[in-house]
């Protein structure tokens, strides 16, 4: 079992959204960057692997990885 990327980027409307990376699973939308970053660490956190989230800035470059194990 492959470990499972997510990302936390920001919408255009100034809310944030979690999407697993790869297809199959919908985006989830939040009010800030806080609650994304939160979910994305329970989602990771309750997986049977560690995850990586990727947390993007407003131009989309990586701001920083969180490893959840």
């Amino acid at each position: 079992m492959a470990r499972q990327v997510f990302h936390v980027s920001p919408q255009d409307d100034g809310k944030w959204r979690v999407k697993p990376q790869g297809g199959g699973q919908t985006a989830q939308v939040f009010e800030n960057k806080d609650e994304a970053v939160r979910h994305a660490k329970e989602k990771a956190q309750a997986a049977q692997l560690g995850e990586v989230i990727l947390v993007h800035r407003r131009d989309g470059r990586i701001e920083y990885a969180v490893v959840a194990a």
